[in-house]
């Protein structure tokens, strides 16, 4: 398969206008959100959305989210609307925040793995908007890399994944966010089952007390269903091994470079993710700095790019933050992309 390429910015028109006809028309299209780049398909056709299972190699008890251009698309992918939706719509939307709740009957089970609820949401980003219109349907899309890889936060990430797996990949360049929607069951009591850049606290303000997933730091339990993306298995993951290190940034930093050397001495190659902060730790080192300790938002927007580019790393430290407000969402993805290894 040959892969079209468009830039939203000199070839917004045609790359919308021609990935709505292949959405369509059942193939599948790379495009950007002010999350992270999405893999779409027709969310009405189950045949279009097992084409994101193959290209991804994802596997299909893994639910998706479907994208819509309009609040009012809902209507008709959920069996009705419960009036705290409304207000987070209202407050949210456009924006990185997906709601989940009891499925339509013209929701294909491919898209919800079997599950008798969906998630949407409607992006903010333009571009996406655009292909959504164009394409006249829902568009069922995950991340648009391979499946358990860091998530793509660039074109170049895309096609470094998926060029020759699909269609079309239209560049709307880098996403503001870097992590992905933060996920809200609103099925019983409202609850965070993946954070993003909505956080808690943002939830709390409008619609009052907002409960936390257990699997948001920890991996599933034994025979327990994902009923979001992002919950079953192992994903984020580079080539290299990440371990994260926990406690203060002083302790985390004596522990780091204890296993550093331990690790350089059998002949691994070793890079620390550090901040701006705590860079004068480790003196000496291999470092990259992932942002300021400060401003975890900033930390996860660069999260998925650095963990990428680390080519010549076998094994990649990284420091645990606060898990409050956007450091929720940096430790998901970190501890994810470790495989919940930490020292």
């Amino acid at each position: 398969m040959t892969t079209q390429y468009f830039s939203a910015l000199s070839q917004k028109e045609a790359g919308t206008r021609i990935g709505g006809s292949v959405i369509r028309t059942g193939g599948l299209v790379a495009f950007p959100t002010e999350t992270v780049y999405g893999l779409g398909a027709n969310g009405l056709d189950g045949e279009a959305v097992s084409r994101i299972f193959e290209a991804k190699g994802r596997p299909n008890d893994n639910p998706l989210i479907l994208h819509i251009a309009k609040k009012s698309d809902v209507k008709e992918l959920w069996h009705s609307v419960p009036d705290t939706a409304r207000v987070l719509m209202d407050t949210f939307w456009p924006g990185p925040l997906t709601l989940i709740y009891r499925k339509s009957s013209i929701v294909p089970d491919e898209v919800t793995a079997g599950l008798d609820t969906v998630a949407v949401r409607m992006p903010e980003h333009k571009t996406a908007l655009a292909l959504i219109r164009a394409a006249g349907v829902p568009i069922a899309a995950p991340s648009a890399n391979l499946s358990g890889k860091p998530s793509p936060t660039s074109a170049e990430h895309v096609k470094e994944d998926m060029d020759g797996r699909i269609d079309v990949i239209i560049d709307g360049g880098p996403c503001q966010f870097g992590v992905e929607s933060t996920v809200l069951s609103l099925v019983g009591t409202p609850t965070i089952l993946r954070p993003g850049g909505i956080t808690r606290e943002m939830l709390e303000a409008v619609i009052g007390p907002v409960e936390l997933a257990s699997s948001i730091l920890s991996p599933l339990k034994e025979g327990e269903t994902a009923a979001s993306p992002g919950m079953k298995y192992r994903h984020y993951a580079p080539d290299a091994e990440v371990i994260v290190a926990t406690g203060s940034p002083k302790e985390a930093a004596g522990k780091i470079a204890e296993l550093y050397d331990s690790k350089e001495a059998e002949g691994l190659r070793c890079t620390v993710f550090a901040t701006e902060q705590t860079k004068h730790f480790y003196r000496g080192k291999r470092c990259v700095i992932i942002g300021e300790r400060s401003d975890p938002a900033t930390m996860c927007a660069n999260l998925f790019a650095k963990l990428r580019e680390q080519k010549d790393t076998d094994v990649i430290f990284c420091e645990a933050l606060p898990e409050r407000d956007m450091g929720l969402a940096y430790m998901n993805r970190l501890l994810r992309s470790a495989g919940f290894k930490t020292i």
